[in-house]
């Protein structure tokens, strides 16, 4: 009793204090004494998830010219993702790389259109958070030793002009995609880190870096091997598909007391070749009963992975995307028959809305930011 009488006047004196940046008073309890918890960059407490949609111009809707997708059928989200790159030069489906292709005008690479700019400058997408998705394959050696600084500066130059609204940076996510990424891992932890420290030499604070893992590749040992370091990461990151089962970044997140962000997430079901060749099942929410099976094997499990792991998993970010009408993924053998759109089924969108609409799920507000900002 003793013990415990010591620790409660230790919270005690901490919850009569002024609270710092990054903190926030939760309901556990100590011989009924509140306790203090100490958060991440944008992290909001126990039980809370921010919800992001994605990935393309189209799928997220809310532009004139993009009319059909996620922000026209739904509540707005608490923030939406748009991907880019450092690897100038490259080629892709037909579209030679600049180099943060898809930031500053519309660029199709393959995955239809992108212009982060755009929607920006757009007012439904006021107070909304932005996930990047960023990667670098075959140039993180160039990143790593300086030769791509001048893009790392860009890209801060591009941060900074966001002033308070809220960034998810995912450096070289999925790191552990072999072979469709084939990192080496070495150079990218490297490169991570010198992207990290320039961003943040640059001034640039209202960023949090996420570390995203392809989630079925990675267990604890190879996860600890890629790993930059505690001073580098905001958030850990996962995909969510079909090999869902075998996600061990929520253990990891445990261990290293990050939350987690599941990054990448759209309706995909394992068939016979899954598990050697990624293959899943045609899986269109157009029809009824393939969207049936899709909310069976995967919205089902996807929201009990949520409910299972309220301590970590603190962000979703679902892809409402056509993937079968994008050249990059018709030959893909987890993407190519997709169509995850969820206002194509009446039941899908009406389960969608009653679950999404739950308070635990963060949508965009006003207070957004200051809640983000913990302030």
């Amino acid at each position: 009793m003793k013990k415990v009488a010591i620790l409660a006047s230790m919270v005690l004196a901490l919850s009569c204090g002024q609270k710092k940046e990054g903190q926030h008073a939760l309901e556990a309890s100590v011989e009924g004494m509140p306790l203090v918890q100490n958060l991440a960059k944008f992290e909001p407490k126990d039980g809370e998830v921010l919800l992001f949609v994605g990935q393309e111009l189209e799928a997220v809707g809310g532009l004139e010219a993009y009319n059909d997708g996620y922000l026209d059928h739904f509540e707005r989200p608490a923030g939406w993702t748009t991907y880019t790159n450092i690897n100038p030069g490259e080629e892709s489906f037909g579209r030679v790389q600049e180099g943060l292709d898809g930031l500053f005008d519309t660029h199709d690479w393959g995955d239809n259109d992108y212009n982060a700019t755009l929607q920006l400058q757009d007012e439904d997408f006021k107070d909304m958070a932005l996930a990047i998705g960023l990667q670098f394959v075959n140039h993180e050696e160039k990143v790593a030793d300086g030769t791509h600084d001048a893009y790392i500066d860009m890209l801060g130059k591009f941060l900074l002009s966001l002033g308070r609204r809220p960034v998810f940076l995912r450096i070289a996510y999925e790191f552990d995609g072999d072979p469709w990424n084939h990192y080496d891992r070495e150079s990218t932890i490297k490169a991570y880190k010198r992207m990290v420290d320039r961003l943040r030499a640059m001034g640039v604070t209202n960023t949090a870096y996420v570390w995203q893992s392809t989630g079925f590749i990675s267990g604890q040992e190879h996860l600890e091997g890629w790993y930059p370091g505690d001073d580098y990461v905001d958030w850990l990151g996962v995909s969510f598909f079909n090999r869902w089962k075998e996600i061990e970044m929520f253990e990891f997140a445990r261990k290293k007391g990050k939350p987690v962000f599941i990054a990448e997430a759209t309706p995909t079901i394992s068939d016979y070749g899954g598990k050697l060749y990624g293959l899943t099942k045609e899986t269109q929410l157009g029809d009824p009963v393939q969207a049936q099976e899709a909310w069976d094997k995967w919205f089902v499990p996807f929201f009990k992975a949520i409910d299972e792991n309220p301590d970590v998993v603190k962000a979703v970010h679902y892809i409402n995307c056509h993937w079968d009408s994008h050249p990059m993924w018709k030959a893909n053998p987890t993407f190519k028959g997709i169509d995850a759109r969820l206002h194509l089924n009446d039941t899908i969108a009406k389960r969608w809305r009653e679950i999404t609409s739950q308070p635990r799920f963060i949508k965009s507000s006003p207070g957004l930011y200051d809640k983000l900002y913990n302030e």
